[in-house]
């Protein structure tokens, strides 16, 4: 009886220990949160007429554990709880639809890109497929995507967020991340022929690194398709794209495809080099390329004109006079 009796006091005496100790555990946890509130505001100070609808914010915790991610309606910021520590941050605009993001567990490789295309899916219609559709010289492997949505951007290192402290806040400044590029071709002949036209530009950067800077591009190069329009009296073409930008790291060769299918069922594409209207830009973030000419034939008429096979792309080189 006397061990019995010794065994359940040191039970006991073990019990309430423990019952002490997760009591103080908890009083602990209770006086000293986790989390603290956070004013996150998005000043648009550098790009004052951009109004998205959405923004994410994501904080990258300096000790290396996961992401987090907050999403605000409308593009001013607001209110929110996090957990105290030391973070990096960068914030872009979340109202998109072709863009998605990827490499996305540090803030050095977070990376913006776009989704694949098919090169010719203006051109669908007419029945023209993409599957072995001419490339430029050089960027057969060059993957086809999408030109981005806009996109604006910012970040920022060595955020301390402390315990149980109200009122601190974050500001960041985001600006556009985005380049535009518009084409324009005076005195092309016979476009009164053509039943669809599209085009391409070559090597231009497939992503952006917004957690580096605005300008900071991914070592991806890809092609990308889109429209362009004929002008009422049929003499010039004019478009433009958006992108990344382009040359990452080295001065790449851009070439601009114009892809024309005429009422005779044949199939043209010109190709220009436009490398050194790129590199040259008064201001890179905004090109504009003029050229001149695109010598698009006369169908067949009573015997007359070109008289190409339509189950093949006839492949025009055209100079560029500087």
């Amino acid at each position: 009886m006397k061990k019995t009796h010794c065994f359940s006091t040191h039970m006991l005496y073990l019990t309430t220990s423990l019952l002490m100790v997760g009591c103080e555990h908890k009083e602990l946890c209770h006086d000293h949160p986790h989390t603290t509130q956070l004013q996150v505001v998005f000043d648009w100070a550098k790009a004052p007429d951009a109004s998205p609808k959405s923004m994410s914010l994501y904080l990258f915790p300096q000790d290396g554990g996961k992401a987090l991610r907050y999403e605000f309606a409308g593009h001013k910021g607001g209110k929110i709880r996090v957990p105290a520590g030391h973070y990096d941050a960068l914030c872009l605009n979340s109202d998109t639809e072709g863009i998605y993001y990827r490499n996305t567990e540090k803030r050095t490789t977070f990376e913006v890109t776009t989704r694949t295309t098919a090169l010719l899916s203006r051109l669908s219609s007419l029945g023209v497929p993409s599957q072995n559709a001419p490339r430029a010289e050089g960027t057969k492997n060059e993957r086809v995507a999408l030109e981005p949505d806009r996109v604006w951007s910012d970040h920022t290192e060595n955020i301390q967020l402390k315990k149980a402290t109200d009122g601190q806040s974050l500001t960041l400044y985001p600006e556009i991340s985005i380049h535009t590029c518009t084409i324009e071709i005076r005195n092309a002949e016979n476009l009164k022929y053509v039943s669809g036209i599209s085009a391409s530009i070559s090597t231009m950067a497939g992503g952006m690194l917004p957690g580096i800077g605005p300008n900071a591009l991914s070592e991806e190069r890809v092609t990308i398709p889109f429209g362009v329009a004929m002008s009422a009296d049929k003499t010039t073409i004019t478009g433009g794209i958006q992108s990344f930008g382009h040359c990452p790291s080295t001065q790449n060769s851009h070439k601009l495809v114009i892809y024309a299918v005429l009422a005779d069922g044949s199939k043209w594409y010109y190709t220009y080099d436009v490398t050194e209207q790129f590199h040259t830009a008064p201001d890179p973030q905004h090109v504009h390329i003029l050229l001149e000419k695109l010598p698009i034939p006369k169908p067949i008429v009573n015997g007359g004109g070109f008289d190409p096979s339509v189950d093949e792309w006839e492949d025009i080189e055209v100079d560029i006079e500087m």
